[in-house]
């Protein structure tokens, strides 16, 4: 039988604190790639893609966006921005951009999302689990 243990409020808080972070950057991510303004033509642009695909681009990120900010597909969705930041990451270190606020900010973002998710998901929780460990003192 399965351990069902209600959320805490604050860990359910700080679930959708994390998962809102990742959401809405990533709207806005998405929402700027249809708009196409001149910054992010010129940025896609430098960072090796084409105007023309700017906007798959952008189609990519918000269906993935929006398969994780609902309940029942979050974790494809969250799989699904995974595999969307990993290219940004290859992106950026094609580039050879900067470390911290280049090729880790995707990383960033996916700790948020996956965190978000594992925080009160039990299922998930028991696939990846996460314990810290309490040092004996003699």
């Amino acid at each position: 039988m399965k351990n069902t243990r209600p959320i805490s409020k604050s860990r359910r808080w700080t679930a959708r604190t994390m998962s809102g972070i990742a959401i809405l950057f990533m709207l806005m991510d998405s929402i700027m790639k249809f708009i196409q303004p001149p910054t992010v033509v010129e940025t896609t642009v430098a960072l090796g893609f084409s105007e023309d695909q700017i906007y798959v681009l952008g189609i990519l990120g918000l269906l993935s966006t929006l398969l994780y900010a609902l309940p029942r597909t979050s974790v494809l969705g969250a799989v699904l921005l995974t595999a969307y930041w990993g290219g940004a990451m290859a992106t950026h270190l094609r580039l050879d951009n900067p470390l911290f606020t280049h090729l880790l900010f995707p990383v960033y973002l996916a700790i948020l999302a996956w965190g978000g998710i594992w925080l009160i998901n039990e299922p998930l929780r028991e696939l990846f689990p996460f314990h810290f460990q309490k040092v004996k003192k003699d």
